[in-house]
């Protein structure tokens, strides 16, 4: 399978994609008015302790103050041994739920003004602030280091017993007492010496951290991750990666002395695109960000599915469209939701989907098709490096899906609230706001000869107002006895109106 990572830099953004077989897996987009926060590392200051939410608010100098719940705090010391290592090699362990202690209420560990150090394990999504973690972790190159456990991991992909064996020997000699690792999947085959520079370097990395700690008053920042582009090489360029390409010549020099220092085999595959096509056109990635970017993704047979986000979840609905299949009806339906089946999969994976999915496959008779269908999708989703829990194909053809969110989907990032509609997704109709006015009209009421009512509305309403709702401003004129002026706005939105009583003698702008 060819693998190819696309890094595309301009002064506004940053954007990675990852391409397997020519076809876009993975989009990540670091703009530099909205920093990537995940990994950052902050002395904060305790501003709310909730008790019956067992949580609490942590200011840490950001805009919105980061939300700490009671796991989030670290374990007491001796307790670390229950630590068992995370699938994901990147986060760090976590606490097996069926061996963890009890957890103390957040109120007998935390008050009021408390300086606590935290790092940030979910960015912002919407309106909501960052999430913290004092389960602190130092992710490098081969190794992620955990200053607050004892413990050491090694990643579940690497599945060779005997080379398992051999790395967990390896840190037990090389490791400080007291600290723990994770073996990141990249450390397959990788010598004792490179284990030893990747521990020295995080060792030599926290204890700046404490210093800067004893220094600096809270809230303030005590490490920044890398930079989007350089987390990239050090967490995705593995030796599985054909090709590297970068299209701006500075980031890719930077890039170029990363490798020579920490992957110097590897230094031949990295690239500066430098053609006069814009790279992410050349490479069709530009194509597959407006396809997620729409509610609508059309499937070659002819089908196609839809995507609505709400508040609480994300709704996909899958349906024929133009696809009419070539012999009975169950086989055209088994045929479409096994193709939507494969796309839902790339499609939550690329958009960054997380929270609670439902999808809704057209109703299939047979439960050997829902069967067919349940583990196409399992399968597409068998890569996915987010957590996931998926419910099989109810009788009503639904299935239900948690997804853990670990950043902010890729809709959130490159779109906002529609202005017009405010989210809704539709607006009223021109006759409905025309009705509005009429009814506003009738609530003032009959009024005297003299006096006329104006209307200022948007110029779809005053058409409308002039054409064949016409005779409905006659009647009112006539009812009420007041004469009805109707002027264009250009600047008013289409659900918006100004009415405005005067006297007949008062001059109108």
């Amino acid at each position: 399978m060819s693998i190819e990572i696309a890094i595309n830099v301009t002064p506004e953004e940053t954007r990675v994609a990852v391409l397997e077989n020519k076809v876009v897996t993975e989009l990540y987009v670091d703009r530099a008015n909205k920093k990537d926060f995940v990994g950052d590392i902050y002395i904060g200051k305790v501003v709310k302790v909730l008790p019956g939410m067992q949580a609490a608010f942590i200011d840490i100098g950001l805009d919105r103050a980061a939300f700490m719940h009671a796991s989030d705090l670290s374990p007491e010391p001796e307790t670390s041994d229950i630590l068992v290592e995370n699938e994901d090699e990147d986060k760090g362990p976590e606490v097996s739920r069926s061996r963890r202690p009890p957890i103390r209420p957040i109120e007998d560990i935390l008050t009021e003004g408390q300086e606590l150090l935290v790092q940030i394990s979910k960015g912002p999504i919407g309106t909501k602030g960052p999430r913290v973690t004092a389960y602190t972790s130092l992710p490098g190159r081969f190794l992620v280091f955990m200053p607050n456990v004892d413990h050491i991991g090694i990643s579940r992909r690497i599945s060779k017993d005997d080379e398992r064996g051999r790395l967990k020997e390896i840190m037990k000699r090389i490791r400080k007492p007291g600290y723990g690792y994770i073996v990141r999947t990249v450390s397959a085959g990788v010598t004792e010496e490179d284990l030893q520079s990747d521990v020295e370097f995080l060792i030599a990395l926290w204890e700046d951290i404490l210093k800067k700690q004893a220094q600096c008053p809270a809230p303030a920042l005590l490490h920044s991750d890398l930079s989007l582009t350089l987390r990239v090489v050090r967490d995705l360029f593995t030796k599985k990666v054909d090709r590297l390409w970068i299209d701006a010549r500075p980031d890719y020099e930077e890039v170029k002395e990363f490798v020579r220092r920490y992957l110097p085999e590897q230094s031949s595959r990295v690239h500066c695109y430098e053609k006069e096509e814009s790279l992410f056109d050349h490479l069709g990635v530009e194509i597959e960000i407006s396809r997620a970017m729409s509610r609508k993704v059309w499937l070659k047979s002819g089908g196609h599915i839809v995507v609505d986000h709400t508040e609480a979840m994300t709704v996909i609905d899958v349906n024929t469209g133009r696809f009419v299949g070539k012999r009975d009806q169950e086989e055209t339906i088994l045929k479409n939701n096994l193709e939507a089946a494969r796309e839902i999969a790339y499609q939550i994976k690329l958009r960054g989907i997380g929270g609670i999915i439902i999808i809704d496959f057209i109703d299939m008779e047979r439960e050997r098709n829902r069967e067919k269908v349940y583990q196409t999708f399992v399968d597409a989703m068998g890569q996915d490096k987010a957590r996931s829990r998926i419910s099989r194909i109810s009788d009503l053809g639904l299935i239900e899906i948690s997804r853990e969110r670990v950043r902010e989907d890729l809709l959130r990032t490159l779109s906002e609230i529609c202005l017009d509609c405010d989210g809704r997704g539709y607006t009223k109709s021109a006759t409905t706001v025309v009705h509005e006015i009429f009814r506003e009209i009738r609530r003032l009421g009959k009024g005297e000869p003299n006096q006329r009512i104006v209307v200022g509305a948007n110029p779809r309403i005053v058409d409308l107002l002039l054409d064949s709702e016409h005779e409905g401003i006659e009647v009112l004129e006539r009812d009420y006895r007041r004469l009805i002026r109707i002027q264009a706005d250009p600047l008013l939105h289409l659900e918006h109106y100004d009415l405005v009583l005067l006297e007949e003698s008062s001059p109108v702008s």
